[in-house]
């Protein structure tokens, strides 16, 4: 949630920045403005009797001290009149409060100076590319094919079981999901970043605090009955850690890493580019959270870039950074980059990870703090990103590193698979 003072410090700039997300902000600012300057009127008005009120209150006692009656009980009949108004004000205060923050609720989180305006997805920008393209013959089969052929995901047992979206991972399948789970998370704690066992279902108050509510809700399996909420990814409830937290500055960074099942609905996705892994409503996923400094959350977002592309480079598959345009930008981001893995099969560019810097949009919602030299409370950055998503990461594993009677494990998996291959079944 963007902050009033930002609004307020420079409403032009709040404007122009988030029309780069083709969200026009022009009215919604007009009126936090005003709303803004009732509120500082109505502020000062309620400071100003109720400062009378603590003067009369001594006055009184010395005019009683003084047996001066009359004029005593005439102090405290204008005392009972301020406590009238006073309450008024404080109602009216409490209303324009809450209609500056429904406004701002509406709000995006404004994109950084660096981000391009963009109408799709083809306006993002391509950073870099890494990997080697595999050379497969022409009758290379796609994942899901392999997945049968091998006997090591099975996508219509799934769909009994649940429906589509749902695979069941069986055999060397669902050792090979294990071994990259354990290999993303042993790569993050080697790098200082403490590993996490969150809930998988959340409530409405920690959902909103990364900005899946209002936004997201309708992309969420929603538990009714608890009113709980099945995480779309383990950044929601790790970074509700330290929601109504006050850091100490040398707390700073916090690095969270967990292993989550994520649920998305993935409403409205429907195509020949969703087929088999490419996109399910169950899936695995390892994620890395900081908690940093202002001054430091843009390093920080480098590393954690540096970081998501040494596993892709691990693994051996050919991937590109991607910056994002404004449209193609989520709701709570000031910048994010995509990672992409090549599927040979398919012959498509598969999104395996986002890494994003969220500045303060979503520390201000959870209020979490952090004390500066001066010991004042100010707001923290968050930052996360998928190191990394399995689904697509496995479909290109598969595609890429087929041969003619089996799939070859990439040298870095063996330790963790115990096997290196998985053979088709003849």
């Amino acid at each position: 949630m963007l902050t009033i003072n930002r609004i307020t410090q420079n409403p032009d700039a709040t404007i122009r920045l988030l029309k780069v997300k083709h969200f026009d902000a022009t009215i919604i600012v007009e009126k936090i403005l005003d709303l803004d300057q009732k509120r500082r009127s109505t502020q000062k008005d309620l400071d100003d009797l109720l400062a009378e009120a603590n003067k009369l209150s001594k006055e009184i006692g010395k005019l009683f001290a003084e047996k001066k009656l009359s004029e005593a009980e005439a102090m405290k009949t204008r005392t009972f009149e301020i406590k009238d108004q006073s309450k008024k004000l404080a109602d009216e205060l409490s209303n324009f409060e809450l209609e500056i923050r429904n406004l701002l609720i509406e709000m995006p989180n404004v994109p950084h100076e660096s981000v391009p305006e963009g109408n799709s997805e083809l306006d993002n920008v391509e950073i870099r590319k890494g990997g080697t393209m595999p050379e497969l013959p022409p009758n290379a089969l796609p994942h899901w094919d392999i997945a049968s052929k091998a006997n090591i995901i099975d996508f219509e047992l799934g769909n009994k079981l649940t429906g589509a979206g749902f695979p069941v991972y069986k055999n060397k399948g669902a050792k090979l999901q294990r071994a990259l789970i354990n290999f993303f998370l042993d790569k993050a704690t080697a790098k200082g970043y403490e590993e996490i066992q969150p809930p998988l279902m959340v409530n409405e108050n920690t959902a909103f605090g990364t900005g899946q509510l209002p936004d997201k809700e309708a992309q969420m399996y929603h538990v009714g009955l608890d009113n709980f909420y099945l995480i779309p990814t383990a950044e929601v409830p790790v970074t509700n850690i330290y929601s109504n937290a006050i850091l100490e500055l040398n707390e700073l960074p916090i690095k969270m890493t967990a292993y989550t099942p994520c649920f998305r609905r993935e409403a409205g996705s429907y195509g020949k580019n969703v087929r088999g892994l490419n996109r399910v409503h169950q899936f695995d996923k390892v994620e890395i959270v900081q908690i940093q400094h202002p001054d430091k959350s843009y390093q920080t977002l480098d590393e954690m870039i540096d970081h998501v592309e040494s596993l892709l480079k691990l693994v051996g598959l050919p991937y590109r950074i991607i910056r994002l345009c404004g449209k193609d930008m989520s709701f709570a981001s000031a910048l994010t980059y995509d990672f992409e893995v090549y599927s040979a099969a398919q012959k498509l560019w598969l999104e395996v990870s986002s890494v994003s810097n969220f500045e303060t949009f979503q520390t201000s919602r959870m209020m979490l703090r952090y004390r500066d030299e001066n010991k004042k409370p100010q707001l923290a950055h968050t930052l996360n990103g998928s190191a990394l998503a399995l689904p697509r990461i496995v479909a290109a594993l598969l595609e890429n590193n087929q041969k003619a009677d089996h799939i070859a494990i990439p040298e870095v998996l063996i330790p963790y698979t115990g096997f290196d291959k998985i053979e088709f079944i003849k």
